[in-house]
């Protein structure tokens, strides 16, 4: 098992943003308002390709298979964006095999998080919100599974509302190895960025994104897209990974290839409910809301739909 604090590539876009989250009941009818991107519900975006939808309004049922979590903790219910949602104290809710889950070429991961940073605090350490996860032998798993979505929370102090958040993608190559991919934002260019910049005026350049959403609700997406080998992050139906990370596999086709066995878990890493946890891989500290799992990559404009509509209770 790797242990090293984690983690890989690097990212970010610039802007900064207010969000506004409606709290409004996930059973409001949205029949006889103006569509947004062509959608009355958050539910029609992506519908045929939609494999997985925790509601988390008082319970953890994901309500496409109706399958129940195998074993919960520190778990309790609280109101959120869309009716309530789950709010963690060093908790989390682990679920066995979901069918539709079991493989992807593509895949398209959005949430509603509500972190914050946790440097130098008893919870210091990344905050993952969810994960596929990745097995390392009969009884037990590895810290990173086959997709992560998380937040680098222990980079920075509690005081600092700009978060680093990112999707991790561990792909099984053929010869049976581990290929790992991770995209993120980046709260500021390092000078070896900026340099890199200057240098190359007319390429792909590296932007910073300060995700200033540290303590409040924001909307999360993470989006592998196999057949143009990318690997992008949303924050408020926006774009924020750095473009110059975002390009793998030299931009031909890169297709997710999942490790057997893997199982959703929500809000902790796969090694600590197998006990080989090292001392960083903690159980979430924070709230989360309307996790979608769809195979396949949703495009810029459907996930900023995704985001308007979930915002306005629909």
């Amino acid at each position: 098992m790797k242990t090293n604090r984690i983690l890989l590539a690097a990212l970010g876009l610039g802007l900064t943003m207010s969000t506004v989250v409606s709290c409004s009941s996930d059973s409001s009818s949205s029949d006889s308002l103006p569509p947004i991107g062509g959608y009355n519900s958050a539910n029609e975006v992506g519908a045929s390709n939609l494999k997985a939808y925790w509601p988390l309004n008082g319970n953890g049922t994901e309500s496409k298979s109706s399958t129940n979590p195998s074993s919960t903790a520190g778990t309790t219910w609280t109101a959120g964006v869309k009716g309530q949602c789950a709010n963690f104290s060093g908790g989390y809710l682990a679920y066995p095999a979901i069918a539709s889950l079991n493989s992807a070429t593509s895949m398209t991961i959005s949430l509603w998080a509500n972190v914050s940073n946790n440097q130098g605090t008893p919870l210091d350490g990344p905050s993952m919100f969810f994960q596929m996860t990745r097995p390392m032998d009969d009884s037990h798993d590895e810290w990173a599974g086959n997709i992560n979505f998380m937040a680098e929370t222990g980079w920075k102090a509690a005081t600092v509302d700009s978060l680093t958040t990112k999707g991790l993608a561990v792909i099984k190559n053929a010869d049976g190895s581990a290929n790992w991919q991770d995209s993120r934002n980046t709260i500021k260019l390092d000078d070896g960025m900026i340099t890199e910049n200057a240098a190359d005026p007319t390429g792909v350049q590296h932007v910073a994104y300060p995700n200033k959403n540290g303590g409040v609700w924001a909307h999360y997406v993470i989006v592998w897209d196999g057949a143009a080998g990318t690997f992008k992050v949303y924050a408020n139906g926006q774009k924020i990974s750095n473009p110059k990370w975002e390009t793998r596999n030299g931009g031909n086709p890169l297709n997710l290839n999942f490790f057997a066995n893997t199982k959703p878990l929500i809000g902790t890493f796969g090694s600590v409910l197998t006990g080989n946890a090292d001392s960083w891989q903690k159980s979430l500290t924070g709230k989360v809301d309307e996790i979608r799992v769809w195979d396949k990559a949703l495009s810029s404009a459907d996930i900023n739909s995704l985001y308007e509509l979930e915002k306005a209770g629909r």
